[in-house]
């Protein structure tokens, strides 16, 4: 059961939903990873860690709990428009599923319309639903991608994105400066010509 939390501690209301269920099952298990490291639970900077972590572990991968495309079908209309829509430098902050280490970056997203459009914001919010969630970035590119043109039957979608990953910058190879890039097209984003166009636009940047 999820109960609000208001913290007006900074002058400020902020409100969480938590599953106290979860959150007490998740602590649990959190405490004993830390036991079974080396450190000592009770001592005062480690704790409330276990629960801070489990609350955090809740916000991270809450796109589980988000049907990406009833975002989608919220706010579709009729619109007589066939070029393309992109919606571009859309941060990403997800969950590596190997090591459950962060990775973040940009997304970069286009469609072209056949009848019907989506509202922008929506294109962004698909984005941070499957991005919340354990992933590689190779799946979350084509999630995306597949969300979009099985929803809105567009003429064709593309999505780019760039990002680091800690598990490879803090263990691993350690090569700190290194991003990964993964693209998926669709219908028209297919042809040499189309694909190219939005590979420049994405790249340029407003002076």
């Amino acid at each position: 059961m999820c109960s609000p939390k208001i913290d007006t501690s900074n002058g400020y209301e902020k409100i969480e939903n938590f599953d106290e269920t979860l959150t007490k099952e998740l602590s649990k298990n959190y405490k004993n990873i830390l036991s079974l490291i080396g450190e000592d639970i009770f001592r005062e900077g480690l704790d409330k860690t276990p629960e801070r972590v489990a609350k955090s572990m809740q916000f991270l991968l809450q796109g589980y709990k988000t049907d990406p495309v009833e975002i989608l079908k919220s706010a579709m209309f009729k619109e007589d428009y066939r070029q393309m829509v992109i919606v571009k430098d859309i941060e990403i902050y997800s969950m590596c599923e190997h090591h459950l280490l962060p990775f973040f970056g940009k997304a970069h997203v286009a469609y072209i319309p056949n009848g019907t459009i989506t509202g922008l914001s929506k294109i962004a919010r698909v984005v941070d639903v499957f991005s919340r969630r354990l992933q590689v970035q190779e799946r979350l590119t084509s999630q995306i991608k597949d969300c979009i043109q099985d929803t809105l039957n567009p003429l064709g979608v593309a999505v780019v994105i760039e990002a680091q990953h800690l598990c490879m910058q803090m263990r691993g190879i350690q090569k700190q400066h290194s991003i990964t890039t993964t693209s998926d097209f669709t219908g028209a984003f297919q042809k040499e010509a189309t694909r190219d166009e939005f590979i420049k636009l994405i790249s340029t940047k407003l002076s």
